[in-house]
Protein backbone atom coordinates (compact mmCIF):
# COMPACT_ATOMS: atom_id res chain seq x y z
CA UNK A 1 0.00 0.00 0.00
CA UNK A 2 1.33 3.44 -0.95
CA UNK A 3 2.41 5.79 1.85
CA UNK A 4 1.01 8.72 -0.14
CA UNK A 5 -2.60 9.67 -0.44
CA UNK A 6 -4.31 10.11 -3.83
CA UNK A 7 -3.97 13.91 -3.64
CA UNK A 8 -0.31 13.69 -2.60
CA UNK A 9 0.50 11.38 -5.52
CA UNK A 10 -1.14 13.82 -7.94
CA UNK A 11 0.85 16.72 -6.48
CA UNK A 12 4.11 14.75 -6.73
CA UNK A 13 3.33 13.83 -10.34
CA UNK A 14 2.63 17.49 -11.09
CA UNK A 15 5.98 18.54 -9.59
CA UNK A 16 7.79 15.87 -11.64
CA UNK A 17 5.99 16.96 -14.83
CA UNK A 18 6.91 20.62 -14.22
CA UNK A 19 10.55 19.74 -13.44
CA UNK A 20 10.89 17.57 -16.54
CA UNK A 21 9.16 20.23 -18.64
CA UNK A 22 11.61 22.90 -17.45
CA UNK A 23 14.53 20.56 -18.15
CA UNK A 24 13.25 19.85 -21.67
CA UNK A 25 12.65 23.57 -22.29
CA UNK A 26 16.19 24.35 -21.11
CA UNK A 27 17.59 21.65 -23.41
CA UNK A 28 15.66 23.08 -26.39
CA UNK A 29 16.74 26.70 -25.89
CA UNK A 30 19.30 26.35 -28.69
CA UNK A 31 16.56 25.63 -31.24
CA UNK A 32 13.89 27.91 -29.78
CA UNK A 33 14.16 30.21 -32.79
CA UNK A 34 13.58 27.19 -35.07
CA UNK A 35 10.44 26.25 -33.11
CA UNK A 36 9.14 29.83 -33.27
CA UNK A 37 9.93 29.93 -37.00
CA UNK A 38 7.88 26.77 -37.43
CA UNK A 39 4.84 28.34 -35.78
CA UNK A 40 5.15 31.48 -37.92
CA UNK A 41 5.50 29.50 -41.16
CA UNK A 42 2.63 27.21 -40.17
CA UNK A 43 0.37 30.21 -39.56
CA UNK A 44 1.27 31.67 -42.97
CA UNK A 45 1.05 28.40 -44.93
CA UNK A 46 -2.08 27.05 -43.25
CA UNK A 47 -4.63 28.71 -45.61
CA UNK A 48 -2.76 27.51 -48.72
CA UNK A 49 -2.47 23.98 -47.32
CA UNK A 50 -6.19 23.81 -46.44
CA UNK A 51 -7.15 25.08 -49.90
CA UNK A 52 -4.91 22.66 -51.81
CA UNK A 53 -4.96 19.53 -49.65
CA UNK A 54 -8.41 19.60 -48.04
CA UNK A 55 -10.63 21.56 -50.43
CA UNK A 56 -9.07 20.54 -53.76
CA UNK A 57 -8.08 17.11 -52.47
CA UNK A 58 -4.44 17.14 -53.54
CA UNK A 59 -1.95 14.75 -51.92
CA UNK A 60 -1.21 16.06 -48.41
CA UNK A 61 2.45 15.06 -48.38
CA UNK A 62 3.07 16.53 -51.82
CA UNK A 63 1.40 19.82 -50.85
CA UNK A 64 3.43 20.05 -47.62
CA UNK A 65 6.71 19.34 -49.43
CA UNK A 66 5.86 21.89 -52.15
CA UNK A 67 5.10 24.61 -49.60
CA UNK A 68 8.34 23.85 -47.75
CA UNK A 69 10.34 24.00 -50.99
CA UNK A 70 8.69 27.32 -51.85
CA UNK A 71 9.64 28.76 -48.44
CA UNK A 72 13.26 27.67 -48.97
CA UNK A 73 13.35 29.59 -52.26
CA UNK A 74 11.86 32.83 -50.91
CA UNK A 75 13.30 32.82 -47.34
CA UNK A 76 16.38 30.65 -46.83
CA UNK A 77 18.25 31.33 -50.08
CA UNK A 78 17.73 35.15 -50.00
CA UNK A 79 18.85 35.25 -46.35
CA UNK A 80 21.95 33.23 -47.26
CA UNK A 81 22.73 35.66 -50.07
CA UNK A 82 22.13 38.67 -47.79
CA UNK A 83 24.48 37.31 -45.10
CA UNK A 84 27.21 36.75 -47.68
CA UNK A 85 26.75 40.27 -49.09
CA UNK A 86 26.83 41.94 -45.67
CA UNK A 87 29.90 40.07 -44.42
CA UNK A 88 31.75 40.78 -47.67
CA UNK A 89 30.84 44.48 -47.54
CA UNK A 90 31.88 44.83 -43.89
CA UNK A 91 35.24 43.22 -44.64
CA UNK A 92 35.72 45.57 -47.61
CA UNK A 93 34.91 48.69 -45.57
CA UNK A 94 37.14 47.66 -42.67
CA UNK A 95 40.12 47.28 -44.99
CA UNK A 96 39.58 50.70 -46.54
CA UNK A 97 40.98 52.93 -43.76
CA UNK A 98 42.22 55.61 -46.19
CA UNK A 99 38.66 56.14 -47.44
CA UNK A 100 37.37 56.79 -43.91
CA UNK A 101 40.21 59.15 -43.06
CA UNK A 102 39.57 61.22 -46.18
CA UNK A 103 35.84 61.20 -45.43
CA UNK A 104 36.41 62.48 -41.89
CA UNK A 105 38.60 65.30 -43.21
CA UNK A 106 35.85 66.35 -45.66
CA UNK A 107 33.20 66.21 -42.94
CA UNK A 108 35.41 68.34 -40.70
CA UNK A 109 35.39 71.11 -43.32
CA UNK A 110 31.60 70.92 -43.66
CA UNK A 111 30.77 70.79 -39.95
CA UNK A 112 30.93 73.89 -37.73
CA UNK A 113 31.63 71.60 -34.77
CA UNK A 114 34.97 69.83 -34.35
CA UNK A 115 34.66 66.12 -35.12
CA UNK A 116 36.43 63.65 -32.85
CA UNK A 117 37.97 61.27 -35.38
CA UNK A 118 38.95 58.64 -32.82
CA UNK A 119 35.42 58.55 -31.41
CA UNK A 120 33.87 58.14 -34.87
CA UNK A 121 36.39 55.44 -35.80
CA UNK A 122 35.61 53.56 -32.60
CA UNK A 123 31.89 53.87 -33.33
CA UNK A 124 32.39 52.50 -36.85
CA UNK A 125 34.37 49.54 -35.47
CA UNK A 126 31.64 48.77 -32.95
CA UNK A 127 28.99 49.03 -35.66
CA UNK A 128 30.97 46.61 -37.80
CA UNK A 129 31.34 44.14 -34.92
CA UNK A 130 27.61 44.39 -34.16
CA UNK A 131 26.67 43.77 -37.79
CA UNK A 132 29.06 40.81 -37.96
CA UNK A 133 27.39 39.28 -34.91
CA UNK A 134 23.96 40.03 -36.35
CA UNK A 135 24.82 38.12 -39.52
CA UNK A 136 26.89 35.25 -38.09
CA UNK A 137 29.64 33.67 -40.14
CA UNK A 138 28.09 31.10 -42.44
CA UNK A 139 31.08 28.78 -42.02
CA UNK A 140 31.40 28.86 -38.23
CA UNK A 141 27.64 28.62 -37.74
CA UNK A 142 26.94 26.15 -40.55
CA UNK A 143 26.15 23.27 -38.21
CA UNK A 144 23.73 25.33 -36.09
CA UNK A 145 22.04 26.79 -39.18
CA UNK A 146 21.56 23.38 -40.80
CA UNK A 147 20.29 21.87 -37.53
CA UNK A 148 17.79 24.70 -37.04
CA UNK A 149 16.53 24.38 -40.62
CA UNK A 150 16.14 20.60 -40.32
CA UNK A 151 14.22 20.93 -37.04
CA UNK A 152 12.05 23.73 -38.42
CA UNK A 153 11.03 21.93 -41.61
CA UNK A 154 10.70 18.55 -39.90
CA UNK A 155 8.20 20.01 -37.42
CA UNK A 156 6.45 22.04 -40.11
CA UNK A 157 5.96 19.00 -42.34
CA UNK A 158 4.17 16.96 -39.67
CA UNK A 159 2.22 19.96 -38.38
CA UNK A 160 0.81 20.44 -41.88
CA UNK A 161 -0.04 16.84 -42.78
CA UNK A 162 -1.55 16.28 -39.30
CA UNK A 163 -3.11 19.72 -39.05
CA UNK A 164 -6.40 18.69 -37.44
CA UNK A 165 -4.73 16.56 -34.75
CA UNK A 166 -2.24 19.33 -34.03
CA UNK A 167 -4.86 22.05 -33.65
CA UNK A 168 -7.15 19.79 -31.62
CA UNK A 169 -4.27 19.07 -29.21
CA UNK A 170 -3.52 22.77 -28.87
CA UNK A 171 -7.13 23.53 -27.92
CA UNK A 172 -7.34 20.52 -25.62
CA UNK A 173 -4.19 21.24 -23.60
CA UNK A 174 -4.22 25.03 -23.75
CA UNK A 175 -4.71 26.64 -20.29
CA UNK A 176 -7.63 28.61 -21.74
CA UNK A 177 -11.31 28.02 -22.26
CA UNK A 178 -12.12 26.70 -25.71
CA UNK A 179 -13.72 30.01 -26.71
CA UNK A 180 -10.64 31.97 -25.59
CA UNK A 181 -8.29 29.43 -27.20
CA UNK A 182 -10.07 29.89 -30.54
CA UNK A 183 -9.99 33.65 -30.09
CA UNK A 184 -6.26 33.51 -29.35
CA UNK A 185 -5.73 31.46 -32.51
CA UNK A 186 -7.59 34.02 -34.65
CA UNK A 187 -5.78 36.97 -33.08
CA UNK A 188 -2.44 35.17 -33.36
CA UNK A 189 -3.08 34.65 -37.07
CA UNK A 190 -3.95 38.32 -37.62
CA UNK A 191 -0.96 39.44 -35.55
CA UNK A 192 1.38 37.18 -37.51
CA UNK A 193 0.01 38.42 -40.82
CA UNK A 194 0.34 42.05 -39.73
CA UNK A 195 3.90 41.59 -38.41
CA UNK A 196 5.34 39.28 -41.04
CA UNK A 197 3.37 39.89 -44.24
CA UNK A 198 2.18 43.44 -43.58
CA UNK A 199 5.43 44.80 -42.16
CA UNK A 200 7.34 42.75 -44.72
CA UNK A 201 5.45 44.49 -47.54
CA UNK A 202 6.23 47.91 -46.05
CA UNK A 203 9.92 47.01 -45.75
CA UNK A 204 10.03 45.71 -49.31
CA UNK A 205 8.50 48.92 -50.67
CA UNK A 206 10.86 51.13 -48.64
CA UNK A 207 13.89 49.07 -49.64
CA UNK A 208 12.87 49.25 -53.31
CA UNK A 209 12.45 53.04 -53.10
CA UNK A 210 15.89 53.45 -51.53
CA UNK A 211 17.45 51.19 -54.17
CA UNK A 212 15.70 53.05 -57.01
CA UNK A 213 16.60 56.50 -55.66
CA UNK A 214 20.24 55.44 -55.15
CA UNK A 215 20.38 54.19 -58.74
CA UNK A 216 18.82 57.36 -60.20
CA UNK A 217 21.10 59.66 -58.19
CA UNK A 218 24.24 57.68 -59.03
CA UNK A 219 25.03 56.12 -55.65
CA UNK A 220 27.23 53.01 -55.47
CA UNK A 221 25.75 49.54 -54.83
CA UNK A 222 22.05 50.57 -54.99
CA UNK A 223 20.80 46.96 -54.91
CA UNK A 224 22.89 46.08 -51.85
CA UNK A 225 21.75 49.11 -49.86
CA UNK A 226 18.17 48.53 -50.94
CA UNK A 227 18.32 45.01 -49.52
CA UNK A 228 19.86 46.30 -46.28
CA UNK A 229 17.11 48.93 -46.02
CA UNK A 230 14.49 46.22 -46.49
CA UNK A 231 15.67 44.46 -43.34
CA UNK A 232 16.39 47.56 -41.27
CA UNK A 233 12.95 48.96 -42.13
CA UNK A 234 11.42 46.43 -39.73
CA UNK A 235 12.17 49.22 -37.23
CA UNK A 236 9.43 51.72 -38.17
CA UNK A 237 10.42 55.32 -39.00
CA UNK A 238 13.93 54.90 -37.56
CA UNK A 239 15.07 52.17 -39.96
CA UNK A 240 15.39 53.75 -43.46
CA UNK A 241 17.25 56.91 -42.31
CA UNK A 242 20.03 54.67 -40.96
CA UNK A 243 20.88 53.96 -44.60
CA UNK A 244 19.96 57.01 -46.66
CA UNK A 245 21.07 59.78 -44.25
CA UNK A 246 24.76 58.70 -44.02
CA UNK A 247 24.75 58.02 -47.77
CA UNK A 248 23.42 61.53 -48.47
CA UNK A 249 25.93 63.14 -46.10
CA UNK A 250 28.71 61.22 -47.85
CA UNK A 251 27.58 62.61 -51.22
CA UNK A 252 27.52 66.17 -49.84
CA UNK A 253 31.01 65.65 -48.36
CA UNK A 254 32.24 64.58 -51.81
CA UNK A 255 30.79 67.72 -53.40
CA UNK A 256 27.67 66.09 -54.91
CA UNK A 257 25.25 68.50 -53.28
CA UNK A 258 22.31 67.77 -55.57
CA UNK A 259 22.51 63.99 -55.03
CA UNK A 260 22.84 64.46 -51.28
CA UNK A 261 20.05 66.96 -50.71
CA UNK A 262 17.73 65.23 -53.19
CA UNK A 263 18.17 61.96 -51.30
CA UNK A 264 17.48 63.62 -47.94
CA UNK A 265 14.32 65.33 -49.21
CA UNK A 266 13.01 62.23 -50.99
CA UNK A 267 13.85 60.05 -48.00
CA UNK A 268 12.11 62.13 -45.35
CA UNK A 269 9.15 63.16 -47.53
CA UNK A 270 8.38 59.93 -49.42
CA UNK A 271 10.23 56.89 -48.04
CA UNK A 272 9.37 57.47 -44.39
CA UNK A 273 5.77 58.57 -45.00
CA UNK A 274 5.01 55.57 -47.24
CA UNK A 275 5.12 53.59 -43.99
CA UNK A 276 2.06 55.45 -42.65
CA UNK A 277 0.10 55.05 -45.91
CA UNK A 278 0.73 51.31 -46.24
CA UNK A 279 0.20 50.69 -42.52
CA UNK A 280 -3.25 52.31 -42.76
CA UNK A 281 -4.18 50.05 -45.71
CA UNK A 282 -2.85 46.90 -44.00
CA UNK A 283 -4.70 47.76 -40.77
CA UNK A 284 -8.00 47.52 -42.68
CA UNK A 285 -7.09 44.12 -44.13
CA UNK A 286 -5.43 42.05 -41.39
CA UNK A 287 -4.83 44.21 -38.33
CA UNK A 288 -2.57 46.92 -37.02
CA UNK A 289 0.57 46.68 -34.90
CA UNK A 290 1.53 49.92 -33.18
CA UNK A 291 5.03 51.15 -34.13
CA UNK A 292 5.96 51.35 -30.43
CA UNK A 293 5.31 47.60 -30.07
CA UNK A 294 7.45 46.95 -33.14
CA UNK A 295 10.37 49.07 -31.90
CA UNK A 296 10.34 47.59 -28.38
CA UNK A 297 9.94 44.12 -29.88
CA UNK A 298 13.00 44.64 -32.09
CA UNK A 299 15.02 45.80 -29.06
CA UNK A 300 13.97 42.63 -27.23
CA UNK A 301 14.35 40.31 -30.21
CA UNK A 302 17.77 41.16 -31.64
CA UNK A 303 19.80 40.13 -28.53
CA UNK A 304 17.82 36.86 -28.40
CA UNK A 305 17.57 35.87 -32.08
CA UNK A 306 20.04 38.04 -34.00
CA UNK A 307 18.72 39.29 -37.35
CA UNK A 308 15.62 37.10 -36.93
CA UNK A 309 14.75 39.21 -33.88
CA UNK A 310 13.53 41.90 -36.30
CA UNK A 311 10.54 39.61 -36.88
CA UNK A 312 10.35 37.44 -33.75
CA UNK A 313 10.74 40.24 -31.21
CA UNK A 314 7.57 42.14 -32.21
CA UNK A 315 5.72 38.83 -32.59
CA UNK A 316 6.55 37.66 -29.06
CA UNK A 317 5.61 41.03 -27.59
CA UNK A 318 2.33 41.05 -29.54
CA UNK A 319 1.51 37.50 -28.36
CA UNK A 320 2.25 38.53 -24.77
CA UNK A 321 -0.06 41.56 -24.98
CA UNK A 322 -2.75 39.37 -26.57
CA UNK A 323 -2.55 36.84 -23.70
CA UNK A 324 -2.81 39.68 -21.18
CA UNK A 325 -5.98 40.93 -22.90
CA UNK A 326 -7.52 37.44 -22.90
CA UNK A 327 -6.62 36.99 -19.23
CA UNK A 328 -8.20 40.35 -18.41
CA UNK A 329 -11.38 39.39 -20.29
CA UNK A 330 -11.57 36.01 -18.51
CA UNK A 331 -11.01 37.63 -15.11
CA UNK A 332 -13.75 40.20 -15.68
CA UNK A 333 -16.13 37.46 -16.85
CA UNK A 334 -15.38 35.36 -13.74
CA UNK A 335 -15.95 38.33 -11.45
CA UNK A 336 -19.24 39.08 -13.20
CA UNK A 337 -20.41 35.48 -12.73
CA UNK A 338 -19.42 35.58 -9.06
CA UNK A 339 -21.42 38.76 -8.53
CA UNK A 340 -24.47 37.24 -10.25
CA UNK A 341 -24.15 34.10 -8.14
CA UNK A 342 -23.81 36.12 -4.94
CA UNK A 343 -26.83 38.28 -5.79
CA UNK A 344 -28.92 35.17 -6.52
CA UNK A 345 -27.95 33.64 -3.18
CA UNK A 346 -28.81 36.85 -1.34
CA UNK A 347 -32.14 37.00 -3.18
CA UNK A 348 -33.02 33.48 -2.07
CA UNK A 349 -32.30 34.44 1.55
Amino acid sequence: MSVFSYKQRNNINLVIIIALGLLIAYSLQGIFSAILSTLVLYTIMRPAYIHLAEIKGWNKRLVAISLIAFSVLIIVLPFYALSSMVLSKISELRNNEIFFKNLLVKLQHLSPVKINQELIQEGMNRLGNWATQLFPSLISSAVNIILSLLVMYFLLYFMLIERKKFEYSLIKYAPLREQNALRFGDEMRNTTYANVLGQGLICLVQGSLVSLSFYVLGYKDPVFWGVITTFISFVPILGPPVVFVPAAILQIANGNNFAGWAMLIFGFVVIINIDNVLRFIIAKKVGNIHPIITVIGVIIGIPLFGILGLVFGPLLLSYFILLVKIYETSTLASERLERIKTNNELGEL
